[in-house]
C-alpha cells in the first residue's frame, strides 16, 4: 500500500494521471479503489466472465473490506471450537496441532514444516506461539492503515482469513471448485482449508482444486528492467487485440508453465483474424444450403474440440482442432446453393459453440483508445477500392499508410483484399 501511494502521488504531482482521476494518495482505500477498478477495466476488455457478471451481480465479486464482521466470528468460532488462541502479543492465531489434516493438499507434514515458512514472520514472534506453523487470523495494531475493532483489539485479519469468509458467505460451507496459481497451494489453500473446515466441520472446503502453473515471459520471469513486464495496455498499445492477448495466456495447458512471447501473441493475432473472416464468411452465407448433410469442416471441429477440452483440458489440443476445421474452409467465394436439409448456419453455431469456450470472437477489436473495429478496417478497404477504382492512386496509398499505422496490412489478389493486425 505504502508503495502504491507513493507511485500515485509522484503520478499525481507530475501530472501523468489520466485526466478523469482525481485520487487522494493517502488514503488507503482510495487506492485500493482505483487499482481494482484498473484491473476490472483491464479484465473486462479480455472478457473476463466473472467481472461481467459482477456488473449485474456485484455480490459475485466481493471486496474483503466489506466482510470484516464476518472474519471476526470466523476468528471467534475457531477460539470457541478450540483452534485458535490468543498469544502474548495479543495475535489470534491458528493452533495447526489442533488440525492433524493440515498439510495435506500441499503434501506437507508439521513435523516438516520450517520456522518461519515463507520468511513471513521473525524468530522474536515464532516464540509466542504454539507452534512454528501456526498462522494469524487477526493482529490487533492501532497504528495500521487499514484496522477494524475486534474482541482483540483493533487491527486487521490475517491474508488466508477473507478467501474463506467469502466463499462461504456467498456460496456455501462447500464449494465445488477452488482455483488459483501453484504458490497459493501452500501455504494459503492449506490454511484457507484448516481455518473453514475448522469452523464449519465439512469434511471439505472445496470438492476440486485446481492449480496453474507460472506465467513467464520470454522464458523467464517478468522483469521490468529487462523490458519482460507488459500491462494490458501496453500490449494494446502494440496493435495487439483483446482477443489475440487473450488467446495467447489460455493456449497453453495449465499444468505447463506458460511462456508469453511477442512472436506468439503475433501468431494468435493472425489465428484470430482467420477465424472472424470464416466467421463473418458464415454469417453472410448462414441462410444458403449445403450440398451435403454430412457434418461440415466446423462440426467435425467440434467434436474434436469437446473431446480435447474434456481431455484434463487440453487447450492446444482444442485450438489445434479449431485451426483444421478453419483450414478447410474455402471462403474466397459464395458457396454452391445445395439441396441438402442442412445450412451453412449449421457451420456458424458449431464455430460459435467453440468460441464461447475460447470467448474470443467478439474481442478482435483494437481495444486501445481509438476502438478500431472489424466494421472500421472494412470501411477504409472499400474506400480505397473505391479510390483504386477512379484510379486515384495517391488516396490509395494514403488510405493504405492509414490501415498501417492502425496496426493492419493489407495484400491485394485476385479474390480481393485481405488484411491482418500487426503486433508491433
Amino acid at each position: 500500500m505504502q508503495v502504491a501511494a507513493k507511485r500515485l502521488a509522484e503520478a499525481k504531482k507530475a501530472g501523468t494521471l489520466p485526466d478523469d482521476v482525481d485520487i487522494d494518495p493517502t488514503d488507503p482505500r482510495a487506492i485500493a479503489n482505483y487499482y481494482a477498478d484498473a484491473f476490472m477495466d483491464d479484465a473486462r476488455l479480455l472478457g473476463i466472465k466473472v467481472v461481467l457478471d459482477a456488473e449485474a451481480h456485484p455480490h459475485r465479486l466481493p471486496r474483503p473490506t466489506k466482510y470484516i464482521d464476518h472474519m471476526i466470528a470466523m476468528v471467534q468460532s475457531l477460539i470457541d471450537r478450540g483452534h485458535a488462541y490468543q498469544a502474548s502479543d495479543g495475535v489470534v492465531y491458528f493452533d495447526v496441532s489442533s488440525w492433524p489434516d493440515y498439510g495435506e493438499l500441499s503434501g506437507n507434514t508439521i513435523a516438516a514444516l520450517r520456522s518461519g515458512q515463507g520468511g513471513r514472520v521473525d524468530m522474536k514472534t515464532q516464540t509466542v506461539k504454539k507452534n512454528p506453523a501456526d498462522f494469524m487470523l487477526w493482529k490487533p495494531d492501532a497504528s495500521h492503515l487499514m484496522r477494524w475493532p475486534s474482541p482483540w483489539g483493533e487491527g486487521y485479519p490475517g491474508w488466508h482469513l477473507e478467501c474463506s469468509v467469502m466463499a462461504r458467505a456467498i456460496l456455501g460451507d462447500e464449494i465445488d471448485l477452488h482455483s488459483g496459481g501453484e504458490d497459493n497451494i501452500f501455504p494459503h489453500h492449506e490454511c484457507e482449508i484448516a481455518q473453514s473446515r475448522g469452523t464449519t466441520g465439512c469434511d471439505a472446503l472445496a470438492k476440486y482444486w485446481f492449480h496453474t502453473r507460472h506465467l513467464m515471459v520470454n522464458g523467464g520471469k517478468m522483469s521490468k528492467s529487462s523490458g519482460t513486464f507488459f500491462t494490458i495496455r501496453d500490449l494494446l498499445d502494440k496493435a495487439a487485440s483483446p482477443a489475440a492477448i487473450r488467446l495467447e495466456l489460455i493456449r497453453t495447458h495449465y499444468r505447463i508453465n506458460a511462456n508469453f512471447t511477442m512472436q506468439g501473441l503475433r501468431d494468435a493475432q493472425k489465428q484470430i483474424d482467420r477465424w472472424v473472416r470464416v466467421a463473418t464468411w458464415l454469417e453472410t452465407h448462414a441462410g444458403i444450403q449445403r450440398t451435403t448433410d454430412d457434418p461440415g469442416p466446423m462440426q467435425c471441429a467440434l467434436v474434436e474440440f469437446i473431446a480435447a477440452v474434456s481431455d484434463d483440458l487440453n487447450m492446444a489440443g482444442a485450438i489445434g482442432a479449431i485451426n483444421v476445421g478453419i483450414g478447410e474452409m474455402s471462403i474466397e467465394a459464395p458457396p454452391p446453393v445445395g439441396t441438402a436439409s442442412s445450412t451453412w448456419h449449421d457451420e456458424l453455431v458449431a464455430l460459435r459453440a467453440m468460441d464461447s469456450v475460447l470467448g474470443v470472437l467478439e474481442l478482435n477489436t483494437s481495444g486501445g483508445g481509438d476502438e478500431t473495429d472489424t466494421a472500421d478496417i472494412d470501411a477504409l478497404i472499400a474506400a480505397r477500392r473505391e479510390a483504386r477504382d477512379n484510379k486515384d492512386w495517391s488516396r490509395a496509398d494514403e488510405l493504405r499508410d492509414e490501415l498501417l499505422a492502425m496496426g493492419v496490412a493489407i495484400k491485394d489478389g485476385d479474390g480481393g483484399t485481405t488484411w491482418e493486425r500487426i503486433v508491433q
